[in-house]
């Protein structure tokens, strides 16, 4: 059980943390708004996490990944966020960055991310399901949903903790502009591959 539970661990890191949305968005908050704004991001996106990981391990995943009306709704909801996202940081001047900092909360735009990206579901009742079958002790299916959680926390936070280092922030400095409008075209080639 344990080579399991490691292997469960190690697909979840995989999952997790390649390129998306959260990783994209949480990037590009925690070098342009500092450590306390992805650290806030962090626990909105963890927040979502708890959300997909309940519904994966209790099995009602099976509802999003059938398809149907509520799988298209949530996909055009993610698709249209992420949009939203990326419009924001073009039209976003150096003038107006601060205010929109504090209009928009960075755990909200962190759990709005999350909870808007169907991918995340779909890939986490695909991922459960086989380590759900069989034989299992009683408190397995909390084991997956802990590890699901806690390891997003823990590396939220540590990647984070590690765009802090100041040659990084200063890198981002230098060319923050050009990169928010790399950051704006990868959320519509995100949302794009969303709705195709």
């Amino acid at each position: 059980m344990i080579g399991e539970l490691l292997a469960f661990a190690l697909i979840m890191v995989i999952g997790q943390f390649s390129p998306g949305p959260d990783m994209l968005l949480l990037t590009r908050t925690a070098l342009a708004e500092g450590l306390k704004a992805g650290w806030l991001m962090v626990l909105g996106i963890v927040t979502g996490l708890v959300f997909h990981a309940t519904l994966a391990i209790a099995g009602m995943a099976v509802i999003i990944t059938r398809g149907g009306w509520l799988s298209q709704m949530m996909t055009w909801l993610a698709a249209a966020y992420l949009i939203w996202l990326g419009i924001g940081l073009i039209r976003k001047g150096a003038e107006q960055e601060d205010v929109e900092r504090t209009k928009r909360s960075p755990y909200l735009r962190g759990l709005f991310c999350n909870l808007l990206n169907p991918k995340v579901l779909v890939f986490f009742a695909s991922v459960v399901a086989p380590f759900l079958t069989g034989d299992r002790p009683d408190w397995w299916p909390f084991a997956l949903w802990l590890l699901i959680v806690g390891e997003g926390l823990f590396f939220w936070f540590l990647w984070v903790w590690l765009l802090q280092v100041p040659q990084i922030r200063s890198a981002y400095q230098r060319a923050g502009r050009t990169l928010d409008l790399i950051f704006a075209l990868l959320l519509f080639g995100l949302a794009l591959h969303l709705l195709i």
